[in-house]
């Protein structure tokens, strides 16, 4: 702890009063390998949680949050009891999810169930957790898990099509053969469509696995594929979520296209059960949700709105949802006739774009639709059941990711279909074919040249979707009766915003986790001003999604690359300035706003990109599994794959932040992401080796800085996460490699060898270094490893790297033999310049640091115009806010102001 004075600078670790302690329920997280005992603390305040949104009216089944923790401050046989504001105990759930290189405990996962006691803040700290009044249980059968929440139990089959079997509450069914169904088509809805042949699909489960069983929380996930016949396609993988005393079921759905995007065109992708209906027909009720709060309920029968009245009882009955009087009290013109009035079976709530929805319904197949009601934006929700019980079943971000529908069929008999569709069936088939021709763009010569027009890296072949991935959040409930339109509202907005609660920017600060940066200051005039600046860009951007309409099942999360200021428009069709894709770590932008702010809609502006480009924007199947793609007017059509894009430092801040399992598969899947340079050589276009690829597994042309930083960050987070020592290993041993290189990550001629993860290179010192370097999370990466470990050849070499590259030449010359061109992007480089400043405790290099920022070089000066105007009808189509901003350079200048406020604050 000696060199913490210096260290601490940097990341503000090992503040008094933040430890606290842990209760390990589960093991689904433990790490693969023994670590050193750490120290058991009880001695420590606690640390407040707070809701993301303020105190929600209901959960979505339960919470699950993430809160860091002090290196050396947390043992791992430590337990945490979380208790409300209001003196009550809260039933919690505990589980670590990374730990400090001493074997003290990092991050921790939290979960509480929906019937937890409401409170604004909570406290967590040392001591006995207290058990939920009723805890879950799980029971594995060899032919089924069986989960029983102590108010529902759900069966879940372990194989066949039926992946839930039934939903049970109070020994009644509420649900059952809850199942995956798909279809596709052999051709787009462009061509012919009488010569368009049509096949349905249903899910088949594969594999079964029980990854948390309680007490408060079950997670069960789901493998297999979509199966008609003989074929097999469209993989996913699926996580149930049920929480102690709740009848909640959340549903973390992902899907696997991998189909051939000439003739197989996703026409419906959904979930649905089916829903036993009871009872007279006047008693089955329908449920669905509309904008800010609104309900349309109704019956499948109605008995308002008649010529002949049945009483006031009556009708008020009917539109609270409850069981209508016996019949012998009503007019007996309306009994002796209801034969007569229409049963409306089967409803429809359509969003085919974000800025409208439909509801329609019809008294079943045979018949014509009739339109109930529109809007705009729906929160996603529907029920169907009677006042003894039904099914509300719903699906997050429902207008952002449109075409999307909720559907009600068959409930005038027996058995009612409720499916949440994830793609609607009625829309468009899904169209992934690559956006144009190639245009003539046969040689590399021809594909380079292209791209000094469009910005786009074409190749054929290259833009398929073979291997994307999309992942979607459903809710389902197993209600005991028809709910009010009241509650109704309340579960909706608990699906469409689930509520989460998280510890504090100071806290989270405090602990010393994701590397250089502090909770928003402004405590002078200078800091207020750039504070001011972050908040401008930022809010720009995040109010740019809604006024562009950037939503849709592939596009929602993402945000675009560049601005055509003649349009006013951004570029959204010019080849490689389309979609950003995360380049120059615009994730880790909003992310560190977040950090910084505490701020709820940074938190989900962040969190829908995490979403985004975690999926669709990184192959998960097929020998590029594990690469991203470049930025382009499609997600996956340019031709450039990157480990840079896949990155998994961008992904784990929402890994530690939620303690979400899917995004921890994403994690996982890019440990060995290296090896995706043995099917392909990423810079062929640039390094000229553009003939067959016959790699050398020895010496492969992965690169010292975009590549390695992104592997390294795979590696680091799977050795803190999983205590895996191969990890850490390759992690340790490249990074040393790299540092023994005669100039370190500008080392020109550097091959990377497979086997031991170690560079290599000539041993004359030559210079090859360009300005994208260290904008994809290595200098983050770096930052974080250097205060984990002591590897001071490592840090030297890391260190004059970030004090040269904004040196003169003369400087760079001196040092490495030769000067390093002319590069750009010298105002994202600040924050290396800031870093070199602590490291080397020189003022001069902290006052050139915001020197390099105030300037602006390929960014924003001080004098630039942080404002927006106005672009009104009939220079736009509808009005839109435009500013000079570019997303590159707002992440950008984001990452290097937040830096600098963080290294060199005290400077300022």
């Amino acid at each position: 702890m000696a060199d913490v004075s210096r260290r601490t600078v940097l990341t503000s670790a090992l503040t008094a009063g933040a430890a606290t302690a842990l209760g390990s329920q589960t093991a689904h997280a433990a790490p693969t390998t023994a670590l050193p005992a750490a120290p058991d603390l009880t001695g420590h305040d606690p640390v407040d949680v707070r809701w993301l949104e303020g105190t929600p009216a209901a959960l979505a089944a339960g919470t699950t949050w993430g809160v860091p923790w002090p290196r050396g401050a947390l043992g791992t046989n430590q337990r945490f009891a979380l208790t409300a504001t209001t003196g009550e105990d809260v039933p919690l759930q505990t589980w670590p999810t990374a730990w400090w290189p001493d074997g003290s405990v990092k991050w921790t996962a939290h979960a509480v169930s929906g019937d937890a006691p409401r409170a604004a803040s909570y406290r967590l700290g040392p001591g006995r957790p207290a058990r939920p009044g009723v805890a879950v249980v799980v029971a594995e059968r060899h032919d089924r898990v069986v989960v029983d929440t102590g108010t529902i139990e759900v069966v879940f089959a372990r194989h066949g099509q039926r992946v839930v079997r039934t939903i049970t509450r109070d020994g009644e069914v509420i649900a059952r053969h809850g199942r995956l169904v798909a279809s596709r088509q052999d051709a787009a809805d462009t061509d012919d469509p009488r010569s368009v042949r049509y096949e349905d699909f249903e899910g088949t489960v594969e594999d079964v696995t029980v990854e948390q069983a309680g007490p408060v929380r079950a997670v069960i996930k789901v493998e297999g594929k979509h199966r008609r016949g003989a074929r097999e396609w469209l993989p996913f993988v699926l996580r149930f979520a049920l929480f102690a005393g709740s009848d909640g079921i959340r549903l973390v759905h992902t899907f696997f296209y991998d189909g051939d995007e000439e003739r197989d065109f996703v026409r419906s992708l959904g979930v649905r059960f089916t829903v036993p209906m009871r009872g007279e027909l006047y008693d089955r009720h329908v449920r669905l949700a509309g904008t800010d709060g609104g309900v349309l309920a109704e019956a499948v029968r109605g008995i308002t709105g008649l010529r002949r009245d049945p009483g006031e009882a009556v009708r008020a009955a009917q539109v609270d949802g409850r069981a209508l009087p016996d019949p012998s009290t009503w007019d007996t013109r309306v009994t002796d006739r209801l034969h007569w009035i229409p049963a409306w079976g089967d409803y429809s709530l359509s969003q085919l774009t974000a800025h409208g929805f439909e509801i329609r319904k019809r008294t079943g197949n045979g018949h014509s639709w009739v339109r109930s009601d529109a809007g705009t934006r729906s929160a996603g929700l529907a029920y169907v059941g009677t006042p003894s019980g039904g099914l509300a079943f719903g699906m997050r971000n429902f207008w952002q990711l449109h075409p999307t529908e909720l559907e009600i069929a068959g409930a005038a008999g027996d058995e009612a279909e409720a499916t949440v569709w994830m793609w609607f069936p009625r829309a468009d088939a899904m169209d992934v074919r690559f956006y144009h021709d190639g245009m003539g763009q046969d040689t590399y010569e021809e594909q380079l040249d292209a791209l000094n027009i469009t910005y786009e890296d074409y190749e054929p072949g290259f833009g398929t979707p073979y291997g994307v991935a999309r992942t979607t959040e459903l809710m389902f409930w197993a209600l005991p009766a028809t709910p009010t339109p009241a509650r109704f509202a309340e579960l909706a907005e608990a699906s469409a915003t689930p509520p989460l609660l998280a510890s504090s920017p100071q806290h989270n600060h405090s602990t010393g986790v994701f590397g250089s940066w502090t909770p928003v200051d402004r405590s002078n005039a200078a800091k207020a001003e750039l504070e001011d600046r972050l908040d401008a860009i930022h809010r720009y951007h995040l109010e740019q999604v809604d006024q562009r309409s950037w939503y849709g099942f592939w596009d929602y999360g993402d945000v675009m690359h560049s601005y055509d200021g003649d349009r006013h428009q951004w570029r959204y069709d010019v080849g490689g300035y389309a979609w950003d894709n995360s380049e120059l770590s615009t994730d880790m932008w909003l992310w560190y706003h977040y950090l910084r702010t505490g701020d709820a809609a940074a938190f989900r502006f962040a969190e829908a990109m995490t979403r985004h480009t975690g999926e669709v924007d990184v192959y998960h199947l097929g020998v590029w599994k594990g690469l991203g793609t470049r930025h382009n007017v499609q997600h996956w059509g340019d031709s450039a794959k990157q480990v840079r894009i896949s990155n998994a430092n961008y992904r784990r801040f929402y890994y530690y932040l939620t303690g979400d399992e899917r995004c921890g598969d994403l994690l996982r899947e890019l440990v060995d992401s290296d090896r995706t340079y043995l099917e392909l050589n990423a810079t062929r276009k640039i390094d000229g080796s553009t003939g067959e690829y016959d790699p050398d597994p020895r010496a492969l042309p992965l690169g010292t800085t975009t590549d390695w930083g992104a592997i390294a960050g795979a590696w680091l987070t799977e050795w803190e996460r999983r205590g895996d020592p191969e990890a850490k290993r390759r992690l340790l041993r490249s990074a040393r490699s790299i540092a023994a290189l005669p100039n370190g990550w500008v080392q020109a001629g550097t091959t990377y060898n497979l086997h031991d993860a170690v560079f290599s290179s000539g041993d004359e010192k030559e210079v090859a270094v360009g300005s994208l370097s260290s904008v994809f999370g290595l200098i983050e990466v770096m930052t974080e490893l250097l205060d984990l470990v002591d590897e001071p050849e490592v840090e030297a070499k890391w260190v004059e790297f970030c004090r040269l590259y904004n040196a003169s030449r003369e400087e760079q010359a001196e040092v490495t033999g030769e000067h390093w061109g002319s590069l750009n992007l010298r105002q994202s480089y600040a924050r290396a310049t800031a870093y070199a400043a602590v490291r080397l405790e020189d003022d001069a290099l902290a006052a050139r640091a915001w020197q390099e920022l105030r300037t602006g070089h390929a960014g924003y000066p001080d004098d630039h115009d942080w404002g927006t105007r106005r672009i009104e009808p009939p220079a736009v189509l509808h009005p839109v806010d435009e500013a000079n901003f570019s997303t590159n350079a707002s992440a950008q200048y984001g990452l290097a102001a937040m830096q600098c406020l963080a290294l060199v604050g005290d400077r300022l």
